[in-house]
């Protein structure tokens, strides 16, 4: 039977990591902090599992792979693996200056994955800010040598944020979360990432963290930070807005704030995620209802069909 899943997320914890997502986002876990709760996931460092109705315990891959039905969709079909990893991101640190390579370069490294990411700030403190790309055209022989002198910082483009924002991270875009950010990110199912700067922090070994110049300098965009792609405004209905974050070859997300009700429809092309930003939402569909806060991930399986959501709140919503 096809339904709503919410799903367990998947914690880690990095030197950069807050509590917020414990003490804000109902996030429940042994661990100190969390820096990252992989929502919807289907990777060998973790994997969603269903916590309701007929495959409560199963990991999402497991259902998947039995399904009678195609309950990721036809377009999942163009990608040789489960196609999207989501997060929530609580950055109590600076992140390091890192950057992601394309498909293609990736392809040249067994094991890895080109990686495209969307960003949709949901808190910031009073003056924080990330990085996005690099303030000039910049040759790789300068960024060389600004990485071994510690200058780098003098060439990135920093970017004051507010809650709302949303930044699109293209492949080979050089970027870093600040301090004080809690955010969603969306983003190609891979955790390939090339390391370029670090503050000279050390790691929980008492090591300076691993570096990946050669890589990065490689995929690394070398010409001014991208003009910021800001979504259109708000499309205004009885019960609810929505707006278009992004649409790229990967996957389309849209951010709903609904007062009332709606009625989406999970056709047979892809399948859905739900990632609650804030308030209470239950989800009608034809064999019950479920009900979902801030801080779950729902999936929504390709070919359920209509469904009613009625509630307050925030959420985003992807499809391939």
């Amino acid at each position: 039977m096809l339904y709503p899943m919410k799903l367990a997320p998947v914690f880690k914890e990095y030197i950069w990591g807050g509590t917020k997502l414990k003490n804000k986002y109902g996030k429940k876990t042994d661990l100190s902090t969390v820096a990252e709760s992989w929502e919807l996931t289907i990777r060998p460092e973790g994997t969603s599992i269903v916590l309701n109705g007929d495959d409560a315990g199963r990991s999402l891959s497991d259902v998947i792979a039995s399904s009678d039905a195609n309950i990721l969709g036809d377009a999942a079909k163009k990608f040789d693996e489960f196609p999207l990893l989501l997060k929530f991101i609580d950055a109590a640190k600076d992140l390091s200056v890192q950057v992601h390579p394309d498909d293609e370069y990736a392809k040249n490294y067994p094991g890895e994955h080109g990686k495209t990411e969307l960003w949709y700030i949901i808190e910031a403190k009073q003056g924080s800010s990330i990085i996005y790309g690099l303030k000039r055209e910049t040759t790789r022989e300068e960024l060389q040598q600004r990485i071994e002198d510690n200058t780098l910082e003098d060439v990135l483009n920093r970017v004051p944020v507010n809650a709302g924002d949303v930044f699109l991270i293209e492949a080979g875009t050089i970027h870093s979360i600040g301090k004080g950010i809690v955010l969603a990110e969306v983003q190609q199912n891979s955790n390939t990432t090339y390391r370029v700067y670090d503050y000279g922090r050390l790691g929980n070994d008492g090591k300076p963290r691993e570096l990946n110049v050669k890589k990065a300098l490689d995929v690394i965009n070398t010409s001014p930070a991208p003009v910021l792609r800001l979504p259109p405004n708000m499309t205004t209905f009885a019960d609810y807005e929505t707006q278009l974050l992004t649409s790229c070859k990967y996957f389309t997300s849209y951010l709903v704030n609904l007062h009332g009700k709606c009625q989406p429809t999970a056709g047979e092309g892809s399948f859905q995620s739900l990632l609650m930003i804030s308030g209470n939402i239950t989800i009608d569909y034809n064999a019950g209802e479920e009900s979902f806060k801030k801080g779950d991930s729902v999936f929504i399986p390709a070919g359920l069909g209509k469904y009613r959501l009625r509630g307050k709140g925030k959420f985003i919503i992807t499809t391939l």
